[in-house]
């Protein structure tokens, strides 16, 4: 693995931002449009005063994590799609590039889109909504980890089905994680779904950091339980996704349908 070939790639993708608006809006103006349209909904529904619970720090703490999830999802899987539309993928590796490198280079492009869209939704929630995002100091940054971790194993599970399947499943780039967010107690407890969805809902790294970060913000103390169940199971999903990109890249590359990928 040679880093000066991962920095090529990553500056590749990010010298395509500076002149493409619809790129940047997907980093910026969708999840701005998102904080003003729940930050309003959550100062609506916090004059009602609900038992004590700050409803505007618990919702709004919901979305910007769910958009730290879904920027570092769409990192990876977008970023393998924009070389198939432009017919680029077979150029990409028909040079000394190794898909260890390409997978390393679109994992630090996601991590760039998330710092960006942090910054912005962390300055406009303060602004607009005087919600201080690292008012929990350093409690919440193993949370934050762990939403890279699985934003990261969903986009690489969401690429090797696109390499099975063709462009045709292109959508689960887009939508991958909307399948698992009623499960994954985004803006409710995890308690008030059915029994047998609560197990199933366990098994997903992301319940166990959207419980975490509620009960941070509820205590000021980290849920040591709640993280460690993360990281337990973030392991296996990226386990499982790193394996089974494996194995359909390599099917497909020696069937020789990755020039023929569409």
């Amino acid at each position: 693995m040679k880093l000066h070939r991962i920095n090529a790639l990553l500056f590749r993708h990010l010298y395509l931002y500076k002149r493409s608006v619809p790129r940047l809006m997907d980093i910026f103006f969708w999840p701005v449009v998102e904080l003003i349209l729940w930050g309003f909904i959550s100062l609506y529904l916090g004059r009602f005063n609900m038992n004590g619970v700050n409803i505007v720090t618990v919702l709004l703490g919901a979305i910007i994590f769910w958009d730290i999830l879904s920027q570092s999802q769409r990192a990876v899987s977008v970023a393998f799609l924009e070389d198939v539309w432009e017919r680029n993928l077979l150029n990409i590796f028909v040079s000394p590039l190794t898909i260890s490198e390409f997978v390393v280079a679109t994992v630090l492009l996601g991590w760039v889109r998330v710092m960006m869209v942090g910054v912005v939704m962390g300055i406009l929630a303060s602004a607009l909504y005087h919600l201080n995002i690292f008012q929990f100091g350093f409690s919440l940054i193993p949370f934050v980890m762990n939403l890279l971790l699985f934003g990261w194993s969903a986009g690489l599970f969401a690429t090797a089905i696109i390499l099975r399947y063709g462009t045709a499943a292109q959508v689960l780039a887009f939508s991958l994680l909307f399948l698992v967010q009623p499960l994954s107690a985004v803006f409710y407890p995890v308690s008030i779904l059915p029994i047998g969805a609560q197990w199933i809902a366990m098994l997903l790294p992301s319940t166990h950091v959207f419980e975490g970060m509620r009960a941070v913000i509820a205590t000021g103390k980290v849920p040591y339980a709640n993280l460690g169940w993360a990281f337990l199971t973030n392991a296996i999903c990226l386990f499982l996704s790193i394996v089974y990109f494996s194995h359909m890249f390599a099917r497909v590359k020696e069937e020789g349908r990755l020039i023929k990928l569409d």
